[in-house]
């Protein structure tokens, strides 16, 4: 019998119900075995393969508040001991999902760090080397050099087959105090809108999960790793029993793309669409509110290679049901570029699938990476064309088309004017703006009076300056 058939059945045994007459009438437990409900077996196979991770950041800051101030630096420039090193230090958790010491934990413990130390559950430290993190998944791969160690590993399972209810462990290093395992259930499955990162559809438990938890294990009582601990809800920085870990459909892509290139890859469908609300689905007659609504297909996509239309409803991407666009973007990135998805669609009331050929988001139009300078509104800014490319990896709608501002330069005439990173061009002196070339051939030419036109979150907006 498996350790977990064992928990089961001595679970079961503590409260016996006998017939009907007696139904306020409950059996003492008979032995030792069933008085006993221990999760000792699962926490013991699971500890060895759960480490802690520290950080450390070396920060460069002015001794004193006046040294920061650029007019200070303007007429002194710099003065000796005006600047001085602190070290920032920051803990959390990681799993070990490879035998050759390969370690998955979270973007957010690991980011901008100098240096990276894992310990094992036997407290032996080890140097780790940053493989490759992911920011909009908040994953991350370490490797650490065990010679020809091999480290104890949690086997991936399947977070697609858990269900509402079942139990749970949440194994990490909260507060910095040493590895813990605490115990509860799944609360709710598929949580969007966390705000936590921009591909998400988390597992959410009442295991009491805190800060130095992330990166830790969520595993099931086979000991089985069915989550990456990353975020809670919490007032007080301390658990109040909402904690969401990152399910290893999603893990099981990230780590695999970061070994083989170094960064994350996500599949490209070339759709996008709003989620399907209450008055929507009225309006549509659908049975209920489910499914993401495609407003916009982009020419030459898989999804318009697949047959995909404006006004079908997505309902589910390889037969799991998707809620919203957080919940497809979801289910496509835990897909490989290079394989197919099935796509159940509604489409006048009908439902049919439709076969989706995943392929890697395109560098089309070219970026054209500018900066621009001299005397004009957008002096100090850097723009690039939008493609569908950059749009993955600034994770904003891959539809959008257009001149974007990437950067602007603090105290530049653009950063004074107001103008901000993600702004997009739309006309320069009433001419229309549809490439870099157009901006540059725009703002090249003398001009004593300007207009400008920009999109911002969907609002346009003029500026005239001079004249």
């Amino acid at each position: 019998m498996t350790t977990s058939l064992k928990i089961l059945a001595a679970a079961l045994a503590l409260v016996i119900l006998v017939p009907a007459a007696q139904a306020q009438t409950q059996v003492v437990p008979t032995s030792r075995e069933q008085v006993k409900l221990t999760f000792a077996p699962v926490a013991r196979q699971v500890a060895p393969a759960v480490v802690n991770i520290y950080t450390k950041r070396v920060v460069r800051a002015a001794a004193s508040p006046m040294f920061a101030d650029p007019f200070f630096r303007r007429f002194f420039g710099d003065v000796p001991g005006m600047s001085q090193d602190r070290v920032q230090r920051s803990l959390g958790s990681g799993v070990m999902i490879g035998a050759d010491g390969t370690v998955v934990t979270n973007h957010h413990v690991i980011k901008d760090a100098d240096e990276v130390t894992v310990i094992l559950s036997d407290r032996r430290e080890f140097e780790a080397r940053i493989v490759g993190s992911d920011e909009r998944t908040d994953l991350a791969v370490l490797k650490i050099d065990g010679g020809k160690e091999s480290f104890p590993t949690l086997v991936l399972g399947d977070s697609d087959a858990i269900e509402v209810g079942d139990v749970v462990l949440a194994v990490g290093n909260p507060f910095g105090v040493g590895q813990t395992v605490t115990q509860g259930i799944i609360s709710a499955l598929a949580r969007t809108n966390v705000g936590v990162s921009d591909v998400q559809s988390f597992i959410q438990t009442d295991a009491a999960i805190n800060p130095g938890n992330s990166g830790g294990a969520l595993v099931d009582l086979q000991g089985r790793l069915i989550g990456i601990n990353s975020a809670i809800y919490s007032k007080d920085g301390g658990s109040n029993g909402i904690g969401f870990a990152i399910p290893t459909a999603l893990v099981r892509q990230v780590t695999t793309s970061i070994a083989k290139g170094g960064k994350v890859v996500r599949p490209w469908l070339g759709a996008s669409g709003q989620a399907v609300t209450a008055d929507l689905a009225q309006a549509m007659k659908l049975p209920r509110p489910v499914g993401v609504l495609v407003n916009h297909i982009s020419p030459d996509s898989p999804a318009q290679r697949a047959g995909l239309a404006d006004g079908d409803v997505i309902v589910a991407v390889e037969g799991r049901e998707v809620d919203d666009t957080e919940g497809m973007r979801f289910r496509l990135a835990t897909l490989a570029i290079g394989s197919e998805a099935r796509l159940t669609v509604l489409r006048g009331g009908v439902e049919r699938i439709l076969t989706v050929r995943l392929v890697a988001p395109p560098e089309n139009p070219p970026r054209d990476k500018t900066e621009i300078n001299g005397r004009n509104p957008f002096s100090g800014t850097t723009l690039v064309n939008l493609n569908p490319a950059l749009a993955e990896e600034l994770g904003i709608n891959s539809s959008l088309t257009g001149v974007m501002i990437l950067a602007i330069k603090r105290g530049s005439v653009a950063n004074r004017l107001g103008l901000q990173p993600g702004d997009m061009l739309i006309k320069i002196n009433e001419r229309a703006i549809a490439s870099v070339a157009d901006a540059r051939r725009s703002l090249d030419a003398e001009s004593a009076r300007w207009a400008i036109t920009i999109k911002r979150n969907g609002e346009v907006m003029s500026l005239v300056l001079g004249g």
